[in-house]
């Protein structure tokens, strides 16, 4: 069949996007699902700065691919072997596959998933090969999802059923932004109520950070980040504390508000410095987590005593080290109780053609969450 998909065929655009047009919207020809695969009608795609850092260069894909990974939409087929969804099914995309039989997968962390991870490296699905193609190549799939666009054919392992009722530009957001950042705070910290959070960098991941630390609990919860509006925005969230990050006394001012150091420091911006900030907010004792994706040359230096004598830890999480079949519907069910307010994230939604210019305000911080809807 054929379907309109955003295709980025080359990386390093100049801005702003709304000139270049790095994303070009073609019509492309997408296969039927094979076995263990499904065919979803997209409803609702996020852009996330993972998709805006393969434009500029940062995160090196192969190339052409169609670009997007946070989503939801309904099921219009399935192919040999699903029988646990239905067409009609509402669903919710995963940019991680999990085989289920790995390593990391039996020992309970699908985010690991050593076939998924090969997958998604070379542009494929989790079974392998591609179905998308123009008329004289195939065209990789971003993260296994490759969203942005009217349909997309995902591994079966790639997909998460929700409640019917569940809006689709709120859905969504539970493929990425809160897997990633409330899963920072209740998986990889295991945040417990009482527990003092700082959270460094607030684009959409970062404030589903800040959410989910108020979901466990925690207090106080302080953020930081150099935009004054996603500061207030943190605020109206609960936060009782915020600090601008261009603050010369920045991580003094974090420490006086948790006391000595955060308990918990969870890094969201992508930015060594950023991650060094968060390790100097930590407490003695008190936790590291980052889930920020800088460029592959950056690096950290931790001065090891303080490692050491200050029985510190320092730990990544990818994906928020979720298990997405136990995680986006627990985090959907903190959502309908009003616990865990994913809606606030979303900044505005708009049409597919409109994408390269929405990259810019995403570029530029004007936006939390942006989200094309079909």
């Amino acid at each position: 069949m054929d379907i309109r998909a955003a295709v980025l065929r080359a990386t390093g655009a100049a801005r702003p996007y709304a000139d270049s047009r790095p994303l070009s919207i073609e019509t492309v020809r997408l296969d039927p699902p094979g076995p263990d695969e499904v065919l979803v009608a997209i409803r609702a795609a996020g852009l996330c700065h993972s998709d805006l850092s393969v434009i500029d260069g940062n995160r090196p894909r192969p190339l052409p691919m169609a670009l997007g990974h946070e989503a939801a939409g309904v099921v219009e087929a399935v192919g040999q072997g699903v029988d646990d969804l239905k067409p009609g099914d509402r669903v919710v995309m995963v940019f991680m596959p999990s085989c289920r039989h790995c390593a990391p997968c039996e020992a309970g962390r699908p985010a690991l998933c050593e076939p998924g991870a090969a997958a998604n490296g070379k542009g494929e699905l989790l079974s392998g090969g591609r179905r998308l193609h123009d008329a004289t190549q195939d065209i990789h799939h971003h993260l296994g999802c490759s969203a942005f666009a009217e349909k997309a054919v995902v591994s079966r392992r790639s997909l998460v059923r929700v409640p019917d009722d569940l809006p689709f530009e709120h859905a969504a957001l539970f493929g990425c932004a809160v897997l990633t950042g409330a899963g920072a705070v209740m998986n990889t910290a295991a945040v417990r109520p009482g527990q003092s959070v700082v959270v460094v960098g607030l684009g959409g991941v970062g404030l589903a950070a800040v959410l989910g630390a108020l979901a466990a609990g925690a207090s106080p919860v302080v953020a930081v980040d150099l935009s004054e509006d996603k500061l207030a925005l943190a605020r109206s969230f609960g936060a009782v504390g915020t600090v601008n990050a261009a603050d010369a006394d920045a991580v003094d001012q974090v420490r006086a508000l948790t006391g000595g150091g955060a308990d918990v420091a969870l890094e969201m911006a992508g930015s060594a410095r950023a991650l060094d900030a968060a390790w100097r907010m930590t407490r003695r004792g008190g936790s590291t987590v980052t889930a920020g994706l800088p460029p592959p040359d950056a690096a950290l230096s931790v001065n090891i005593v303080q490692l050491v004598a200050e029985a510190r830890t320092l730990k990544g999480s990818y994906i928020g080290d979720a298990d997405p079949e136990r995680d986006v519907p627990r985090y959907v069910e903190l959502f309908r109780q009003g616990r865990l307010p994913v809606d606030r994230l979303l900044t505005r939604t708009i049409a597919l053609d409109q994408i390269n210019a929405a990259f810019d305000d995403l570029a530029d911080g004007r936006t939390v969450r942006t989200v094309v809807t079909f």
